[in-house]
């Protein structure tokens, strides 16, 4: 019972934070962002960098030399919070720090005394190919269409909501058990089903406030469905490589910052491109 009274302040706390920082605009936004790309990539390269001890525990060691490259981002990303550039020039500024510092990780590489230097790039570029740059995508959408950013999340949730009623009611048949044993087909196919009413009805009751018709909002249901069950997978297979649970205990009763944007880092992908086609 306390365990679940924990849960569920801390998850009406993080619903809380992301309503807040896409409503309250562009900058906020940004910030939340950065924030989270920041936490989630510490906790990645954490987990990417696990120390096995004689008694078997795992002791996670931070690449820090990956984490604080997005620091380096979110401090720089202070000066459009002050006010002192155009969102447009931010834009260009954000960017161009971006691809520096990726040159900077690549020659950082020559002159590591790591043992096996390698290996700490490809977490790094990693960290930055499946966090950072989808988080950074994000900024993009929210400027297409704040509405449909929050729909991208309340589409997650509905997914993962739905997934979990029909799948602990009826579910049977294994969707991917080498990965995930609890999931289900008859949980993806009722999470998927939430995700089209849950889209259709958004358009039904607040057609001014999203860029796609009705059909589009429904394939954009869909979308969100498949793509989410996917980012929840990768983020499984990486925690099961590693053989821990959570990513990390950021969040009480919830794990860390990573268990809670997985499916988002995929799904803001696929969105974007979903834009970019239609």
């Amino acid at each position: 019972m306390k365990n679940f009274i924990l849960r569920t302040i801390t998850g009406a706390l993080y619903v809380a934070v992301i309503l807040s920082g896409i409503l309250l605009g562009a900058i906020p936004f940004w910030v939340l962002c950065m924030s989270l790309s920041v936490l989630a990539t510490i906790e990645y390269t954490s987990l990417g960098n696990m120390k096995r001890q004689p008694d078997g525990n795992v002791c996670p060691s931070v690449d820090w030399a990956s984490a604080s490259m997005w620091i380096d981002v979110a401090m720089a990303l202070s000066l459009i919070t002050a006010g002192w550039m155009s969102m447009r020039y931010a834009y260009m500024q954000v960017w161009g720090t971006w691809l520096s510092l990726l040159l900077v990780r690549l020659v950082y590489t020559l002159y590591s005394k790591e043992e096996k230097p390698l290996h700490s790039l490809a977490r790094s570029m990693m960290s930055q190919l499946y966090i950072a740059l989808p988080m950074m995508l994000m900024q993009y959408i929210y400027a297409l269409s704040s509405h449909l950013v929050l729909m991208m999340f309340v589409l997650i949730w509905v997914n993962d909501t739905g997934a979990f009623l029909v799948g602990s009611a009826i579910g049977r048949h294994r969707l991917f058990e080498r990965i995930s044993p609890k999931k289900s087909w008859e949980g993806f196919w009722g999470g998927m089903a939430f995700c089209i009413i849950a889209s259709i009805a958004a358009k039904s009751i607040w057609p001014s406030y999203f860029l796609l018709d009705i059909w589009f909002m429904a394939v954009f249901g869909v979308i969100v469905c498949v793509f989410a069950t996917w980012g929840d997978l990768i983020e499984s297979l990486i925690k099961r490589t590693v053989g821990v649970k959570d990513s990390g205990r950021l969040l009480p009763g919830h794990g860390g910052i990573l268990d809670r944007i997985d499916s988002l880092l995929i799904v803001s992908v696929a969105t974007l491109a979903y834009l970019l086609f239609i």
